[in-house]
């Protein structure tokens, strides 16, 4: 479980058909060989790690689900290590199951910030709710506006100065993780409900 708050912004050192290799410092601290870590929101683990460079295997599943097929050397991605229970949730809970991808349709300077539109799949669109949460490329944030088809996230300085969002442009492909909350609830609304929905929705 993490929480969307980025810990650092890495970089794709190298990759060989289903590994991937990034650099990073901070993000993996204290990381051994077996952990977890979110890489652009995707939930990954780590299969190697040597001084400030560390390597995961991705399933053709993942690729196809995420943008990180698209990821070439010399990408920025977002790193997150996973929540550690007791301490504090500064986003919203994430699983690092990525829902589906979406595309960037603009960007707008909005004062200090910056509005980006993203066109996101018909299916994830009824998760998607003003002033809900939102991940976007791991990315906690909040919906400003929800269309029939796209919503719309606020990016503050620090958002832009310390993840890899700042570098997004029209047509490039993000990561979109819906609020798992809603996801039970539509369930449990649909007639599907289920022991495990019901118990963790009570608790």
């Amino acid at each position: 479980m993490f929480t969307g708050i980025v810990e650092e912004v890495g970089t794709l050192k190298a990759r060989e058909q289903c590994r991937l290799v990034f650099t990073a410092q901070k993000a993996i601290e204290k990381v051994a060989v077996g952990d977890s870590i979110a890489v652009n929101g995707a939930c990954l683990t780590v299969t190697s790690i040597d001084h400030h460079n560390f390597s995961v295997d991705v399933m053709p599943e993942t690729l196809r689900r995420t943008n990180l097929d698209g990821l070439k050397v010399g990408h920025k991605v977002n790193l997150e290590r996973p929540l550690v229970f007791g301490g504090r949730v500064g986003g919203h809970l994430v699983q690092g199951h990525i829902d589906g991808t979406g595309w960037v349709k603009s960007i707008e300077p909005q004062g200090d910030a910056r509005i980006m539109k993203i066109i996101a799949p018909p299916e994830l669109m009824s998760f998607i709710v003003e002033k809900g949460f939102i991940a976007v490329d791991g990315v906690s944030l909040t919906v400003v506006e929800r269309g029939t088809d796209f919503l719309t996230v606020s990016l503050v300085g620090y958002t832009l100065d310390n993840t890899n969002l700042s570098g997004k442009n029209p047509d490039d492909r993000v990561n979109l993780e819906v609020d798992i909350m809603a996801k039970y609830i539509k369930q449990l609304i649909a007639g599907e409900r289920t022991q495990i929905a019901g118990d963790f929705l009570a608790e």
